[in-house]
């Protein structure tokens, strides 16, 4: 660390490095050993297709001005509701 006395703040810096590294750990010590990433995402996709599907005219309509507006991802074929 230096300081030069023209300037009225002094630099600090810190290496989060060890941190991100024990915080890193930490997450996968957490994670069971039958973790299923895949399967996790594809529970993730099936709640999202329940989720939106059977929606009447109106709601279909709010979730196409959705999609367009950015808020929701688009489906790809075959996954809208």
């Amino acid at each position: 660390m230096s300081q030069d006395s023209t300037r009225p703040y002094v630099d600090f810096e810190i290496d989060l490095t060890l941190e991100e590294t024990r915080r890193r750990a930490a997450v996968m010590a957490a994670l069971e050993p039958d973790w299923d990433p895949p399967g996790v995402m594809r529970a993730e996709e099936e709640a999202y297709d329940l989720l939106y599907s059977g929606l009447d005219s109106r709601q279909q309509e709010i979730y196409d001005m959705l999609v367009a507006a950015g808020v929701l991802p688009p489906r790809e074929p075959g996954h809208a509701a």
